[in-house]
């Protein structure tokens, strides 16, 4: 079974809202159990998550097993990990901390092999283990690919309007945690609302979609209001501890009665 990441790349480019979550679990089951959900995509999250390339190569496998595109927010703004992640079989990247316009070119010189900077293999899982034709899987690759540059510095909001104009840059997913500590101030100051609204307004002259990383489910409707249509939403731990004081709460309530 193949993932439909054409078709995804293809919905976050058109502006449809599209939901997903984090998996900071280094283990494919919470991939494949993910994939059973209805959610549209899941991010495996290399930077800030112990998960090594052996265990993307067991969740990117889960996740085509089950249809769910893995995204990959790599750890930092790297070549050989982007490249290697897409080799895999990722559906596609989050680069973190993209602050200019030269930052976001050098990241999709290693996504892309059209840009003529990626290195080519005709056999890894991409590339159907050598089975694929070489130009149909460089093609397809750069057809299919997602990537996602992420907002969260204040040198990006002094870019935002060079880094918006990239066409090969499917949206800006905003950092809001990271964009605050930049700017030097809480997530609930008006700074940072300032700051959105920015990015907001330079995607929309350019026609990109924006995306953000929110805490909540609840969360998603007044940012879906506001224009965002890519939503990360929480991850598998946060789920997990959801579920589980719900369930404590429960049983709470049962020995009180």
């Amino acid at each position: 079974m193949t993932i439909p990441a054409a078709s995804l790349r293809a919905r976050i480019r058109a502006g449809e809202t599209v939901i997903g979550t984090f998996v900071k679990t280094p283990a494919p089951h919470i991939v494949e159990v993910l994939g059973l959900s209805g959610l549209d995509f899941v991010v495996a999250d290399r930077e800030h998550a112990p998960i090594n390339a052996a265990a993307l190569d067991l969740m990117v496998m889960a996740g085509r097993a089950v249809a769910m595109p893995v995204i990959v927010r790599v750890p930092a703004n790297e070549a050989t990990t982007i490249a290697s992640s897409l080799d895999l079989g990722a559906a596609g990247m989050v680069v973190p901390h993209i602050g200019s316009a030269e930052e976001a070119q050098a990241a999709l010189d290693a996504s892309k092999f059209s840009r003529g900077r990626r290195g080519f293999s005709p056999s890894p899982r991409a590339a159907g283990y050598g089975t694929e034709g070489h130009a149909d899987f460089r093609r397809r690759s750069d057809d299919e690919s997602i990537f996602l540059a992420q907002i969260e510095d204040r040198a990006a909001l002094d870019n935002i309007e060079a880094i918006a104009a990239i066409d090969a840059i499917d949206a800006l997913c905003i950092g809001p945690a990271d964009l605050a500590l930049s700017l030097g101030c809480e997530p609930a100051d008006a700074a940072l609302a300032q700051a959105i609204d920015t990015v907001l307004a330079a995607a929309g002259r350019h026609g990109k979609p924006v995306g953000i990383f929110l805490g909540r489910g609840d969360q998603i409707a007044a940012y879906a209001v506001m224009g965002m249509s890519v939503f990360i939403c929480g991850s598998d731990q946060s789920l997990m501890m959801a579920g589980a004081r719900q369930l404590s709460q429960a049983a709470a309530q049962l020995r009180a009665a």
